[in-house]
C-alpha cells in the first residue's frame, strides 16, 4: 500500500479574524474524524490559515481504504422459520437486504440462541475517491455562526470562495465544493509575489506559497514572526510592547505578510488618562502601545502592515495621521469631562436605567452607598469612604470619555474622583468595583474598596433574584454566577467575616418593596453555596469532602474554606477512614433509633472498659474542643478528634448499642449522638467515600 502527502487548500475573501484560528483548528479536527471514520492510516495533518484561506496537509495517507468484514445479524432463528421450517417474511425481507437468500445465510450461537447471519466483505476504496466528499463534510461542520451566499450562487459558507486545490501526491484529486472544481491553482498575496500560479506537488506547500506568492500560510509563523519584532521594536524605543494574546491572534488573522513597524504620537495626548489612549489604540486600530521601565506609556506605538513597502515612512505617516483625530477625540472628551465634578453627575444618574422594575441607576448607587457602609462595618474599615465610594461609584457612567470608551468605566471614575480631590481610598474604590471581572482576576486591593465591589454585585444578586430572573441554563444575562464567584473569592481570599444571610437579608430590604419573589434570600443563598461547588472543584477539591461541608450549611464563606481545607488536611490523617466509616454507621444507628435521644449522658449507666473509655475520651474533647469551634481552628480540632480511633473501633467490637434494657440502650444513643456532634461541628465525615 503506498502513501502520499494530501494538500487541501480553499481560497476565500477575507476571513472573519476573530474566528480565523477557530475554523482552522475545526476544519483539521473535522477532517481528522472523517478520516478515522473511513479507517485510513495516515500522518500528522497540519492546518495553515490566513485572511484568504484555510488549508490542511495530511502527511503519509494511504492511498487505499483496507478491505473490511460487515457483519449483518438478521432475526433470531426462531422467528427466522415457521413450524414446518419455512422462511418467514421477516428472514427472507433481510436476506434481500443483504443481497443473498435465506439458505445462504450463516448461523452464529449467541448466549441469547441461534441467529441468521451474513458476513460480508467490503472492498477497500481508493483514497482519491473519498477525499472530496470528506473535505466538504468537514467544512459543511465549521461553527459557522451566519453563513452567506454571493453571487448567483446556491452554496453558502462563511465567506465567498473563489478557488479550490486539493492535490494527493502529484495528482489533483477531482471534485466540486462550494460550485468550485478542484484544480492547481493557488493565490498569492493582492499586492505582492504572484497574484497566480499552480502547484505541482502537496509537498510544495506551504513553502511554494511563500516564495511565489508572499504569503505565509503558517498561522504560528506569522504570530511568532510579530510577536518577535514587536518586542525588538520596543526594545529600541526603549520600553515593552503590550501584546495582549487577544489581540496579537487577531492581527496575525490581518496580514499574510506581516511587516512591523514603529510609529508615534504628540506627547500632549499623554495628559488623557492612558486606558482611553491605549483602547482606541488597541481597539481601533489594532496598535501594539508602548510602556517605559515605569509601565508608564510611551508616545509611541507598533503596527503590523501586510505589505512590505519601497516606502516603508509613507506607511508609517499613513498610520500616525489616522491615529491622531482619535487621540484627539479622546482627549477632548477627558477635558470636556474635567469641568464637572463626579458628585455634580449623580442627578443625571436619574435618566439611566439599571432594570425595568428595580429602577434607575441614581436609585442603584443610593443602596450602594448604604450596602456598602453595612459591610465596611463588619469587616471594619472606614465606613465614611466606603459610602462615599459607593454613592459615586457610578458617577462616570455618563461623562462623555466612558460613552466613547466604555472599557473605561471605573477606570474615569478614578481619575475624576483625584482630580476632584476625593480621599485616594474611595477613588480606588471606584475604579476596582468591577474586579473581579473574570476567573483568575485581581481583587480589590484595600478593605474599602472590597466592600465596594461587594455590594455592587450584591445589589445585582438581591435585585435580579428579587423578580425572579434566575439564571437558566447556560443563559446568564446579568452575569449573577460571575458576581457571585466574584463576592465569594474577595471574602474567601481576604478572610472576612461576612454572613451571607445577614449581606443578602441587607441587600434585600434596600429595595423595599420592589421585589416580588418572596423567597429570595432563599434562592440567593443557595445559589452562591451551589457555586461553592463549582469553584472548589475547579481548584481541585474532592466533590465528596465539599459535599460533607456543605451538609453543614455553612453560610460565612471563609468559615466554609476552613472547613473544606480541614476535612482535606484530615483525609491524609491514617485514622480517616475508618472514623468516617464509624460516622456512617453512627449516621445509621441513630437515624433509625425511632426514639428521642437523651441530650445528656448518665455516668452511672456506663460499663467500665470500652464504652466508659470512650465516655472519657468525648468528654475530654468536647471541652477542649469549643475554643478551637468558635475561633475556626477546624484542621486541629479535626487531628484531635483523629484521637478517637481506636476507642471507637474498641466500642463497636465490644458493646451492643441496641441492649435489651431500654436505658442502657437511651445512654448508649446519647453517647454515640455526642461522637457525632463533635465531627459535625467541623463537617459530616459520613459522606466522605
Amino acid at each position: 500500500m503506498m502513501q502520499n502527502t494530501f494538500l487541501v487548500e480553499l481560497g476565500t475573501e477575507e476571513l472573519p479574524p476573530k474566528s480565523l484560528r477557530t475554523f482552522a483548528e475545526s476544519f483539521a479536527a473535522n477532517f481528522i474524524e472523517q478520516l478515522d471514520n473511513a479507517n485510513l492510516k495516515h500522518g500528522e495533518v497540519i492546518w495553515y490559515a490566513s485572511p484568504r484561506r484555510l488549508a490542511l496537509k495530511v502527511l503519509n495517507l494511504n492511498d487505499t481504504q483496507p478491505d473490511t468484514q460487515i457483519v449483518k445479524r438478521g432475526p433470531a432463528v426462531s422467528a427466522a422459520f415457521d413450524a414446518n421450517g419455512n422462511p418467514t417474511k421477516a428472514a427472507e425481507g433481510w436476506a434481500r437486504g443483504c443481497g443473498i437468500t435465506v439458505d445462504q445465510a450463516d448461523r452464529v450461537q449467541t448466549d441469547k440462541g441461534e441467529w441468521l447471519s451474513y458476513t460480508l466483505n467490503q472492498q477497500g476504496q481508493p483514497v482519491v475517491n473519498l477525499l472530496c466528499e470528506m473535505v466538504k463534510t468537514a467544512l459543511s461542520k465549521l461553527p459557522i455562526p451566519k453563513p452567506m451566499r454571493w453571487a448567483a450562487k446556491q452554496v453558502e459558507f462563511v465567506r465567498p470562495s473563489h478557488t479550490l486545490t486539493m492535490l494527493y501526491g502529484d495528482d489533483v484529486v477531482p471534485g466540486t465544493i462550494l460550485d468550485i472544481e478542484s484544480d492547481r491553482v493557488i493565490r498569492g498575496h493582492r499586492f505582492m509575489g504572484e497574484q497566480e500560479f499552480t502547484i505541482d506537488s502537496a509537498d510544495q506547500y506551504p513553502q511554494i506559497l511563500e516564495q511565489r506568492g508572499k504569503v505565509i500560510a503558517d498561522y504560528d509563523k506569522r504570530k511568532s514572526i510579530i510577536k518577535q519584532q514587536a518586542e525588538l521594536a520596543a526594545e529600541k524605543l526603549g520600553g515593552k510592547a503590550d501584546l495582549t494574546e487577544s489581540l496579537l491572534e487577531e492581527v496575525t488573522s490581518l496580514v499574510e505578510w506581516p511587516v512591523v513597524l514603529t510609529a508615534k504620537f504628540e506627547e500632549k495626548f499623554l495628559d488623557v488618562p492612558a486606558e482611553a489612549l491605549v483602547y482606541t489604540m488597541k481597539g481601533d486600530q489594532k496598535y501594539f502601545p508602548v510602556y517605559d521601565k515605569q509601565a508608564k506609556l510611551l508616545p509611541n506605538f507598533i503596527f503590523v502592515a501586510n505589505i512590505e513597502s519601497k516606502d516603508p515612512q509613507v506607511v508609517i505617516s499613513g498610520n500616525e495621521k489616522v491615529v491622531r483625530p482619535r487621540l484627539a477625540d479622546a482627549e477632548f472628551f477627558y477635558k470636556t469631562d474635567l469641568k464637572q465634578t463626579l458628585a455634580d453627575r449623580l442627578p443625571r444618574l436619574e435618566t439611566v436605567l439599571f432594570q425595568q422594575q428595580l429602577g434607575t441607576v441614581k436609585d442603584k448607587v443610593l443602596r450602594l452607598e448604604e450596602l456598602a457602609g453595612f459591610i465596611a462595618h463588619h469587616i471594619h474599615c472606614d465606613v465614611k469612604q466606603a459610602k462615599r465610594a459607593g454613592l459615586l461609584s457610578k458617577c462616570d457612567l455618563v461623562t462623555n470619555t466612558v460613552f466613547e470608551f466604555p472599557e473605561t468605566q471605573g477606570i474615569m471614575g478614578r481619575y475624576l474622583a483625584i482630580k476632584d480631590n476625593e480621599d485616594i481610598d474611595v477613588a480606588i474604590a471606584i475604579e476596582e468595583q468591577y474586579k473581579p471581572r473574570f476567573s483568575g482576576d485581581a481583587l480589590p486591593s484595600t478593605l474599602v474598596a472590597s466592600a465596594v465591589s461587594i455590594a455592587e454585585k450584591m445589589d445585582t444578586l438581591a435585585g435580579i433574584f428579587g423578580i425572579g430572573q434566575h439564571p437558566k441554563g447556560d443563559k446568564d444575562p446579568f452575569a449573577l454566577r460571575r458576581a457571585a464567584i466574584g463576592i465569594l473569592r474577595i471574602i474567601v481570599e481576604k478572610s472576612l467575616s461576612i454572613d451571607l444571610v445577614d449581606l443578602t437579608h441587607h441587600a434585600v430590604s434596600l429595595y423595599g418593596d420592589k421585589l416580588t419573589n418572596k423567597n429570595v434570600v432563599e434562592d440567593i443563598v443557595s445559589f452562591m453555596q451551589g457555586r461553592f461547588r463549582a469553584w472548589y472543584q475547579e481548584q481541585g477539591f474532592a466533590i465528596d469532602t465539599i459535599q460533607s461541608v456543605l451538609a453543614r450549611n455553612p453560610t460565612k464563606p471563609a468559615d466554609f474554606d476552613a472547613r473544606v481545607k480541614a476535612v482535606t488536611h484530615f483525609r491524609t490523617l491514617p485514622a480517616a477512614v475508618s472514623l468516617a466509616e464509624a460516622n456512617k454507621r453512627v449516621s445509621n444507628i441513630l437515624s433509625k433509633a425511632g426514639i428521642a435521644i437523651p441530650e445528656k449522658v448518665n455516668a452511672s449507666l456506663l460499663e467500665d472498659g470500652a464504652e466508659g473509655e470512650l465516655a472519657k475520651q468525648i468528654a475530654v474533647l468536647t471541652d477542649k474542643l469549643e475554643p478551637y469551634f468558635n475561633q475556626g481552628r477546624y484542621q486541629e480540632a479535626l487531628i484531635e478528634l483523629a484521637s478517637l480511633k481506636e476507642p471507637v473501633d474498641n466500642f463497636f467490637v465490644a458493646v451492643m448499642v441496641m441492649a435489651d434494657d431500654q436505658q442502657v440502650r437511651l445512654n448508649r444513643l446519647a453517647l454515640l449522638s455526642k461522637l457525632q456532634s463533635l465531627f459535625l461541628k467541623v463537617a459530616d465525615i459520613s459522606l466522605l467515600q
